[in-house]
């Protein structure tokens, strides 16, 4: 039988579950044994892969399992990170000690800006760390500015250190990208503030009755992330809370977001099925990619998303699908997008989910961003398993799937 559960989970199966850590059974019975994939891999990297840049070792195993003599991948497999400060590339690169991967297998948080061509044309402030520019360019985007380019034009806006005051004023016109926390994140929020409150001409007076402001399009809405401390990081979520409460408190009304990418958003998982059938096209799998597993370890973006495209999918076979979906997908869709969690990352088995988001404050706290909404049904795995080669292990015995 395929492993499920990890330390501390499985005991606490015997001893009656709650129904959230109780996996949902896909059974795999009955059916033939297959050799062309009718499935995909969706796979988180940081707590699953990798933490920080150390390889966690059942990673290794489960690679080995995943392609053929030739390196050549024997299912379709996209990697989506919630990460946003880097190219394609480098992501695959920092993959290679791992597995050799083309960046046509890596989606970034931001990958879905390509489909946003109506902004490509226009001027963009963009916040974040690494290449920005590169990364905006690399999307489409023509016209990116910096935050660190707009200080330079608006020098005087930037007043939290007194030291970097200096006394020249120009003007524009903007929307605003979030791609990941930056570095210097008061300089960040005051320049963005700006943006927002002045219809994308900062240096003129705040202009509060201008609502809905500008257009916000932003990445990555994890709160934490692990890397090789002991304890979660900040993540972009949080400097988007920072944001948000700013904005809200100064001007009383809610920041609105154009868009939202990176998990849990059925964007990015519209995106990656696009992805998946794009490599099972251009190996000429001819099966029709039926299911897609999204492995993960952390239950309000992994386990959460997978399940709120599960859900959203479930909804399409029944009604007509969005305009956004046909064009992503080509008219198609899986049926089904199965959420598996390892225990290698931000998962605790021993924390507890809040039935009802009012027993948050005592239980536990919603990490999941302002716009969505908590569902405790959305946040139980179909499978908890310890590692991601066991996951790759179910997922074979699952789909009676025999690699060539």
């Amino acid at each position: 039988s395929p492993r499920s559960g990890c330390s501390g989970a499985v005991g606490a199966a015997a001893a009656g579950p709650s129904p959230w850590q109780r996996a949902r059974s896909v059974r795999g019975a009955g059916k033939r044994r297959a050799v062309l994939p009718s499935f995909g891999f969706l796979f988180d990297i940081d707590g699953v892969l990798v933490r920080g840049k150390t390889p966690i070792p059942a990673a290794r195993t489960a690679f080995q399992k995943l392609v053929n003599s030739q390196g050549q991948f024997l299912v379709p497999v996209v990697f989506v990170t919630n990460a946003g400060n880097c190219l394609r590339q480098k992501k695959a690169d920092q993959l290679s000690h791992l597995l050799g991967i083309s960046q046509d297998q890596v989606m970034m948080s931001h990958s879905p800006l390509r489909m946003f061509k109506r902004y490509h044309e226009k001027c963009v402030l963009v916040s974040g760390q690494g290449p920005l520019l590169d990364i905006a360019q690399d999307l489409g985007f023509c016209q990116p500015i910096t935050i660190d380019a707009l200080r330079e034009k608006r020098p005087l806006l930037d007043a939290v250190d007194h030291d970097r005051r200096p006394n020249v004023l120009v003007s524009g016109d903007f929307s605003v990208v979030l791609f990941g926390e930056p570095v210097r994140w008061e300089t960040s929020l005051q320049l963005i503030i700006d943006v927002l409150l002045t219809s994308g001409y900062p240096g003129n007076p705040y202009e509060q009755e201008n609502y809905p402001h500008i257009p916000v399009l932003a990445c990555n809405m994890d709160l934490m992330w692990v890397a090789e401390a002991q304890s979660p990081r900040f993540g972009h979520g949080t400097f988007m809370v920072c944001l948000e409460n700013i904005y809200k408190k100064i001007t009383g009304k809610e920041l609105k977001y154009e868009v939202l990418m990176g998990k849990p958003s059925r964007l990015t998982y519209q995106y990656a099925e696009h992805l998946i059938r794009a490599q099972a096209l251009q190996r000429s799998w001819e099966q029709p990619i039926q299911t897609l597993y999204a492995v993960g370890d952390n239950l309000m973006t992994d386990v959460y998303g997978a399940n709120l495209y599960n859900r959203y999918l479930e909804s399409s076979r029944t009604g007509s699908k969005s305009r956004l979906q046909a064009k992503v997908s080509g008219g198609r869709a899986a049926a089904h997008c199965r959420s598996v969690l390892v225990c290698t990352g931000v998962y605790n088995p021993h924390t507890e989910v809040p039935l009802d988001t009012r027993d948050s404050i005592t239980e536990s706290v919603f990490h999941g961003h302002r716009d969505f909404r908590f569902d405790p049904g959305l946040v139980e795995p179909d499978h908890i398993v310890p590692d991601v080669d066991a996951a790759v292990d179910l997922v074979f015995q699952l789909e009676n799937f025999v690699p060539n």
